[in-house]
């Protein structure tokens, strides 16, 4: 795919991965549709801030209007995990569920047309190695994940015959402020960047970008007992 010709919507493109992805297919000659809640908020030179809340579906209808020109749709935006599935508020984890599953579908459902009518392209979901494994302290972000990974498959195979490639970027922890206060090995989001927007190029259908990831893919073969091994 040549990204120097593709124009680019990328979602929570504000701050953060986001922010990472659209700097990376701007170096790389793409036109960027930075979308954010707050357009303000978008200081990246060369970008086109646009108002896009991805759970907000008259927000949606607006940005689909206001372009028109769009061949690559990124769905970046996403919330911290902040949800237990047993004891959090119910309204906390539907938010998680609102804006990681039924955000992304609406704003695939509402740029998808424009990719088609525009010859076809490519969307690429940012998904994470939670998509397969999940932690009981982040069980709502867990599941949202693997939802959206199953919604990937689906659309990437209804979405195959009007020409759209639809991938996923599965990435561990990256250094962002959506994960300030986790003490582990996190990834530089301009290094993972670089890795989403050469599998994008490539036509990767799953973009595994760090060792977290290929751990977790690989574990999914080895059933319950090798994903969960502390279960007795």
């Amino acid at each position: 795919m040549d990204l120097s010709a593709s124009i680019v919507l990328v979602t929570g493109a504000n701050r953060g991965f986001g922010r990472a992805l659209a700097t990376e297919l701007l170096a790389r000659g793409a036109t960027v549709y930075a979308g954010a809640r707050n357009p303000d908020q978008v200081d990246l030179p060369g970008a086109k801030p646009i108002a896009l809340d991805i759970t907000d579906p008259a927000s949606v209808k607006a940005a689909a209007q206001a372009t028109g020109d769009v061949t690559i749709l990124i769905n970046n935006a996403g919330s911290p995990p902040n949800a237990d599935l047993l004891t959090s508020d119910l309204d906390d984890i539907r938010v998680e569920m609102d804006t990681h599953f039924f955000g992304t579908l609406s704003v695939a459902r509402a740029f998808a047309p424009q990719i088609a009518a525009n010859g076809g392209g490519a969307i690429l979901n940012v998904l994470s190695g939670l998509s397969w494994v999940s932690f009981p302290e982040a069980g709502a972000y867990c599941a949202a994940k693997s939802a959206e990974w199953s919604l990937t498959n689906a659309l990437r195979q209804q979405l195959a015959g009007q020409h759209i490639r639809v991938a996923a970027l599965h990435v561990g922890y990256m250094d962002t402020d959506m994960v300030r206060d986790v003490n582990s090995e996190k990834s530089d989001p301009a290094d993972i960047a670089r890795i989403a927007v050469d599998g994008l190029a490539a036509g990767t259908y799953e973009i595994l970008a760090d060792n977290a990831s290929r751990q977790a893919q690989a574990a999914l073969a080895g059933g319950v007992s090798a994903i969960y091994p502390q279960l007795p």
